[in-house]
């Protein structure tokens, strides 16, 4: 591992700390600051020619800042003559920006991409894209990985009764499906009209809840509106414990105090945003670390080894 280096970004530097502790190498030494008008200053201050560059970044809020750090960071690797350059990217800001659902709008999604194999990236890793299709806008290698070991480990840790893993749109039936079948629980849907922009309605359930142990699975909880409607649309249906888990805890507005004042056991999140950044979390809410997974997907891309198993 003498020729691996990882670098972290200003977005999730306990996320890449962690990373190197599983890897057992240390961070990369750099100088990452921002002037007074807010341009982006960086310098790296070890030997980095030749080698494997690992940046975590994830393009979390502030979004636009944290991307063109990013950027940025690329640009100084790949002046220094480094042999490649992956992009750790745990949230995929922008992924919601994935089609043209309306007239005469962006498909985001895509100049990201198209951005950061300008940029000079080599390789792409992130964590459960909210559309894998993104995959393709990329002619570089993307590795999306799943948090779903993670979270599955946690509930099979706890005692479920008549278990049912609920979908809160069509877009996540796979992945529910996914923790259903490992958790031997049952399968429902929620049916939603979304009427705009973090703005949902939530219609109808798909599936039998009534006393039983719901967990809601989804990828992205921003506002927390269409979460706190589907918990009671859960509650109207008898549902008798209701759990939360989500990949990527955004928790825009006040997402925190609807969580909090919710009648939902816990709300289980992973560490892909730095959440105790800048919001205190909730007494509702549980923290777990993706580093390991990260960390393994880095030791495999770097011994050229097969990632595919860290997808199941």
């Amino acid at each position: 591992m003498n020729n691996i280096k990882i670098f972290s970004g200003s977005s999730n530097r306990p996320l890449a700390e962690k990373i190197c502790e599983y890897l057992k190498i240390p961070l990369g030494e750099a100088i990452l600051k921002t002037f007074s008008d807010g341009e982006v200053n960086f310098q790296i201050l070890e030997n980095v020619r030749g080698a494997e560059v690992f940046v975590v970044q994830s393009t979390s809020y502030e979004v636009n800042f944290h991307f063109m750090e990013l950027l940025i960071m690329v640009d100084a690797f790949k002046r220094a003559s480094v042999n490649s350059i992956t992009a750790v990217i745990p949230y995929y800001g922008y992924a919601r920006q994935d089609r043209k659902d309306r007239p005469r709008v962006p498909i985001s999604a895509r100049l990201v991409a198209n951005l950061l194999e300008t940029s000079g990236v080599s390789r792409v890793l992130t964590m459960d894209l909210h559309a894998p299709q993104i995959q393709g806008f990329f002619s570089i290698p993307v590795d999306n990985l799943y948090a779903l070991p993670v979270l599955i480990s946690y509930f099979n840790s706890i005692n479920l009764k008549k278990p049912v893993v609920i979908s809160p749109d069509a877009g996540g039936v796979e992945r529910a499906r996914m923790m259903a079948g490992h958790l031997s629980a049952d399968l429902a849907i929620v049916y939603k009209r979304r009427t705009g922009p973090n703005v949902s309605e939530s219609i109808s359930i798909i599936g039998d809840v009534e006393n039983k142990d719901v967990i809601i699975l989804d990828d992205i909880v921003d506002t927390a509106g269409t979460l706190i409607q589907t918990v009671n649309l859960l509650i109207k249906h008898r549902a008798s414990r209701i759990w939360a888990a989500f990949t990527h805890a955004v928790l825009s507005g006040e997402a925190v105090k609807r969580i909090d004042n919710s009648p939902i056991e816990k709300a289980i999140i992973t560490d892909t945003i730095n959440v105790n950044k800048d919001k205190k979390l909730g007494e509702r809410m549980q923290v777990l670390s993706v580093s390991q997974l990260f960390g393994e997907a880095i030791k495999r891309i770097y011994e050229q080894s097969s990632v595919s198993s860290l997808f199941q």
